[in-house]
């Protein structure tokens, strides 16, 4: 069951960075690449529920984190 919800979440990956690519402007391609990072954070959340590595949630928050302050950045300089 937690493989499929793996699979979609990288099948949204995926689709997030065609989002990114084909983007028509600046800010279209942020977003999708905001999406790639929350959807990162998920990948980490259900593999590490998968593997039986609860520590790997920290990691997930971490990475939020981490993606959160990083989009700011680049729109403050957009």
């Amino acid at each position: 069951m937690f493989a499929v919800a793996m699979l979609g979440v990288l099948i949204a990956m995926a689709l997030a960075l065609v989002a990114a690519v084909r983007g028509p402007s600046v800010f279209d391609r942020i977003l999708a690449l905001n999406v790639f990072g929350t959807k990162t954070v998920l990948l980490i959340a259900v593999s590490g529920f998968l593997s039986g590595r609860p520590e790997w949630l920290d990691l997930a928050l971490v990475y939020a984190l981490v993606n959160f302050v990083g989009i700011i950045a680049v729109l403050k300089f957009v």
